[in-house]
């Protein structure tokens, strides 16, 4: 399988990227990850605007990577799932991305594109943290698929 997480974000060293990368190899038994951080001039001038502007621009930015594959979108009034919903997801699938939005989150346009609308929880948190969260979650759905004890 393959796995997709693009986000708007702009690339720079981070003290997560340490995790990002263990996370990484554990999933590695189950599927490639490929981490995309996208994050252009359109972006940056839009956030001086407003917060529509810069839905608008995560859009803009992020629907060219919308048409294959297995969409998931996650935003904060995304339906709530638990670990088992989420394995759910992963099952049969060839090819899943992942969309991580920017501040404002995304358009409502942006959201119907997806095939599912998810929520890590009711917190707010940064693209950041929400990105380690992510891939824990990929790595215990793949573990409950094969039964696998970490989830325990």
């Amino acid at each position: 399988m393959n796995i997709e997480i693009i986000s708007i974000a702009k690339k720079e060293h981070s003290t997560y990227d340490p995790l990002y990368k263990e996370l990484t190899k554990m999933i590695s038994r189950f599927a490639k990850v490929q981490d995309l951080e996208l994050f252009n001039k359109d972006v940056t001038k839009a956030h001086t605007l407003s917060p529509e502007a810069s839905k608008a621009a995560y859009s803009k930015l992020l629907e060219p990577y919308i048409p294959k594959g297995y969409n998931i979108i996650l935003h904060p009034e995304g339906k709530l799932i638990d670990s088992y919903e989420f394995s759910k997801l992963l099952d049969g699938k060839i090819a899943i991305k992942f969309f991580i939005g920017g501040a404002y989150g995304f358009e409502e346009s942006f959201l119907k594109k997806g095939d599912s609308v998810i929520s890590l929880g009711n917190i707010t948190m940064s693209h950041k943290i929400a990105k380690a969260v992510l891939l824990e979650q990929i790595y215990r759905g793949f573990s409950l698929l094969s039964n696998h004890p970490y989830h325990k």
